[in-house]
């Protein structure tokens, strides 16, 4: 893909916000690191809803949708700045409840999960006994990694065990790796993906997954498709979810991309590599509409 070959480059969402009635923005790398918000992505929040535009946050969080935004208030980004905010943990949460799929036809409630003792709170009123080994369990429940700077290896042993138990998984989180402060940590979707990798049979919820966009649909009141903007970090999750989804989408190029197009500085609008660009795209099956630097007005 040559530089003129690329979608456009936006400095800001000026130019393009009111082709759009509607916005599905992602959380991490977009609103904040994991750590503090980006200033100017929550300005332009502000800025969207002064001009009447219905704004859903939509994270592959792997918890529920009310600790999702106490987290984001504590974090300083207010709650009026946006209409809803639907996790892949809600999701996750529902489907399990309600163990009425083919995917549990079968199974017992035994649930062994994979989590960060944070994310407990998923597990309430969930209807599951939650049991400790591989032998006791009837499905894992991936909600990611238990505490920071865990690898992937740490869990090679349990997926091992739980292959030749041919245990299902549910992965409340299908992203590999999100950057938390400057740190780049794995996701439950890395864990999931090893255990595809190994035979094992994975049910996903959250972006790229069509499950989570019929959400976005019914909470922005039967919106058309095409006046709505995704706004995202990943081409894998947020890009191909919106194209699966039918909207547009708009790839911020810092957020877990920014290593690959040589860091910090090079993200600032005046000096992103065209050709960088071009060959990040090339590789990914899923094309953006527009391209920014960072969230912003």
């Amino acid at each position: 893909m040559t530089a003129s070959t690329l979608p456009p480059f936006i400095a800001g969402l000026a130019p393009v916000a009111d082709r759009y009635d509607g916005y599905l923005v992602d959380l991490w790398g977009v609103m904040h690191n994991g750590v503090r918000p980006y200033p100017a992505a929550v300005a332009c929040l502000a800025e969207l809803k002064r001009r009447g535009k219905q704004v859903l946050l939509l994270s592959n969080a792997p918890r529920r949708s009310a600790e999702a935004e106490r987290r984001l208030t504590a974090m300083g980004i207010e709650r009026s700045l946006y209409d809803g905010l639907i996790t892949s943990g809600e999701a996750t949460w529902h489907d399990v409840k309600a163990f009425d799929t083919p995917f549990f036809e079968g199974l017992g409630r035994r649930c062994l999960p994979i989590m960060a003792p944070s994310d407990a709170g998923m597990l309430e009123g969930l209807g599951v006994t939650t049991v400790t080994e591989v032998a006791q369990a009837d499905f894992i429940l991936a909600l990611g990694i238990e505490g920071p700077g865990d690898k992937l290896e740490k869990f090679q042993p349990l997926l091992e065990a739980a292959i030749r138990r041919r245990l299902p998984m549910v992965c409340a989180n299908p992203d590999l790796e999100v950057m938390r402060g400057e740190a780049r940590e794995i996701c439950a979707g890395a864990i999931a993906l090893a255990y595809e990798e190994r035979g094992g049979r994975v049910r996903y919820h959250g972006k790229p997954h069509i499950g989570v966009y019929r959400r976005c649909f019914a909470a922005l009141g039967g919106m058309a498709a095409t006046r709505i903007l995704a706004v995202g970090d990943s081409l894998r999750t947020d890009i191909a979810g919106a194209a699966a989804a039918g909207t547009d989408s708009l790839l911020i190029l810092g957020g877990i991309l920014e290593e690959q197009l040589g860091g910090p500085e090079s993200i600032a609008a005046a000096a992103v590599d065209p050709a960088r660009v071009g060959r990040l795209l090339d590789s990914s099956a899923a094309r953006p509409g527009l391209l920014m630097a960072r969230f912003g007005w």
